[in-house]
């Protein structure tokens, strides 16, 4: 059997390395070696394409010691267009052909990466990949675009007001005037960043300073979103195969205990006040209510590939908060989780990820 040539590619420029890098970790202890030929290649946080240990102890998620990817001397150079062998430079000079690759895997989380930047270069270079393409990935990294693109295909989602570098002088009043009619508790949110870098939960507009700097510092827009009471659902999508329906997982739980929000110790750190359960414990009503929903957003968006469809189930039944196409990808993630409570272990999604991207080749 042949195995198909896939190169890994994780890291990047982006406050998301070193979750990236955790992600390659997972990816690379499960991947199904009888199957692919794997190229480990990783992007340091100063844009260098380096060739990576193909290790995955080396990039476990650790509190104290994130992983990420360091310049180890290599350069990695694509083919040209039409072209699929990949070529390293050594640190000494010399060069060697690795191979022709069949297929990528970027495995990136936020700007440069998940932006639609990468997908862009790709699809220059006439290499498949796996994941969101340029359309849905630079759309859904925009949330305030995003939001835009929801709100008018009839998808609930929740009031806000977007800032600008420029329209935020240390104002507070002004800003409250705008967002007067958005009810307390606030989130101020990067507009373009994951993974809840930048964050804060604004109970009044004593927070609201500090708030807006934190998230200027990962972005020049910031939203300004009103807080919505409800249960906090997630749901995994997958796109089509050989012609068939984008698939959607059962929906998992955010259960903060003590957290204020789901941060990003909460998230990758494994810190205490938060509880990820999958599959939730709901009504088959309100399952096919989020299912429905999810799927639906997937369309408004043009996804491909892969999203998780983040959820605040209230009353009034199912609110979008955002879309991630390139979601947190670790093995202790919801994504993940979601589709091994739907019976597609982590090995297999990933498998189901690059033939995804073959079929479309």
């Amino acid at each position: 059997m042949v195995r198909t040539a896939v190169a890994v590619l994780f890291g990047g420029r982006s406050s998301e390395h070193s979750i990236s890098s955790a992600t390659a970790g997972g990816v690379l202890r499960a991947i199904d070696r009888d199957r692919y030929r794997v190229f480990p290649v990783g992007i340091t946080r100063d844009g260098v394409f380096v060739l990576e240990d193909d290790d995955p102890d080396k990039f476990a998620l650790d509190a104290h010691a994130l992983p990420e990817v360091v310049d180890n001397g290599t350069r990695v150079f694509w083919p040209h267009a039409g072209e699929r062998t990949l070529v390293v430079r050594r640190a000494d000079g010399t060069e060697e052909e690795l191979g022709e690759i069949d297929v990528v895997l970027p495995i990136l989380h936020g700007t440069h990466g998940e932006d639609g930047t990468v997908q862009g270069f790709f699809d220059t270079l006439g290499i498949p990949y796996a994941g969101g393409a340029v359309l849905d990935s630079a759309l859904c990294m925009d949330k305030h675009f995003m939001k835009i693109v929801l709100r008018d295909s009839g998808i609930a989602v929740s009031p806000w007001i977007t800032v600008r570098r420029g329209e935020w002088t240390g104002d507070v009043a002004a800003i409250a005037a705008r967002a007067g009619e958005l009810t307390f508790p606030w989130f101020v949110k990067p507009a373009r960043a994951g993974s809840s870098v930048g964050v804060s939960k604004v109970h009044d507009l004593g927070e609201l300073a500090e708030a807006l700097d934190l998230a200027f510092a990962e972005d020049d827009k910031v939203l300004v979103e009103q807080g919505i009471a409800g249960r906090e659902i997630e749901v995994g999508v997958l796109g089509a195969r050989a012609g068939g329906e984008p698939r959607v997982s059962l929906p998992g739980e955010i259960v903060l205990t003590s957290r204020e929000f789901y941060d990003f110790e909460g998230k990758y750190l494994g810190g205490d006040g938060v509880d990820v359960v999958c599959p939730a414990a709901m009504s088959d009503a309100e399952t096919a209510a989020v299912q429905d929903a999810a799927l639906r957003a997937f369309a408004a968006v043009e996804g491909r590939g892969l999203a998780r469809v983040d959820f605040f189930l209230g009353e009034d039944g199912p609110i979008v908060n955002e879309l991630n196409t390139m979601p947190g990808f670790t093995p202790i993630s919801m994504f993940p989780k979601c589709w091994i409570a739907s019976g597609l272990s982590y090995e297999a999604l990933i498998t189901d990820l690059i033939e995804q991207a073959l079929e479309r080749a």
